[in-house]
């Protein structure tokens, strides 16, 4: 098994357990326990675990948001797949607000040679816009300041709300933390909320990426209902009563 496979199983193993220890690893992912071992060093530092004697104990608490560690590991695939479509959707010389989360730090990696305007809520998307400093095709980087919010590196808070909402862009993608039909797009705090709402409501267009585990969770802070939608990028495929209801509210939806 790959590093980044053990990786991601080790972090679905504690979404569903207090506690795991290095020998149930071992036979889990069938490596040694000096590779596990090596792994839990690693995911520590990412603030994915927290090591105890023996193995490792989930940071996630009973209804808790994941923190961006764990988020990074879940659904990588679908991520990436949602990231593509959404660049596919982007015009040359668009202005864009990108959302916070590691579905955004995905869609940033497909954006850093795109010929577009961008403001990015977190710096783990800066990172990957700025970073090719010799190719002559890239973003230009608009930056909301603000406070960050440790671990997740996002920005928030009123100044960056104020300096979002002083600007009017073509697209914006928008990563909620659940999604429903009946309430619609939803974060887990209200200052990210606030935030996600200041985007959609100074864009022309508004792109929803989220994968399947985000639709039906629970958050408890409302973004924006469904009819604030125009597109939806997403892996899962949503039910003939779901396109219907869609449909009626002229939202399209892309399934990767």
């Amino acid at each position: 098994m790959r590093t980044a496979d053990r990786h991601r199983l080790i972090g679905e193993l504690l979404r569903k357990r207090e506690e795991i220890t290095v020998d149930e690893l071992v036979a889990e992912c069938g490596a040694s326990g000096a590779t596990i071992r090596r792994d839990l060093e690693i995911l520590a530092s990412h603030g994915v675990l927290r090591r105890v004697h023996g193995g490792a104990r989930s940071l996630v608490d009973r209804g808790d948001n994941p923190g961006y560690g764990q988020r990074e590991l879940e659904d990588q695939n679908a991520k990436e797949r949602i990231a593509v479509a959404v660049e596919r959707l982007l015009r040359d010389r668009d202005h864009v607000w990108l959302d916070s989360g590691s579905t955004a730090t995905e869609i940033a990696r497909r954006l850093a040679q795109r010929e577009l305007t961008i403001m990015p809520m977190s710096l783990r998307a800066v990172e990957f816009l700025a970073t090719d400093l010799a190719s002559g095709r890239r973003p230009g980087l608009l930056l909301p300041g603000g406070s960050l919010v440790p671990g997740e590196q996002s920005f928030r808070g009123p100044m960056a709300e104020a300096n979002i909402r002083s600007l009017r862009f073509d697209t914006a993608i928008v990563t909620p933390c659940a999604i429903n039909l009946k309430d619609g797009l939803l974060a887990h705090d209200l200052e990210d909320a606030a935030i996600k709402r200041a985007g959609l409501e100074s864009a022309g267009r508004v792109i929803v990426a989220c994968t399947g585990s985000k639709w039906n969770a629970q958050a408890v802070a409302l973004v924006a209902a469904m009819d604030a939608v125009d597109v939806i990028v997403t892996d899962r495929k949503p039910s003939t009563e779901e396109c219907t209801r869609l449909e009626n509210l002229s939202v399209e939806v892309v399934i990767v």
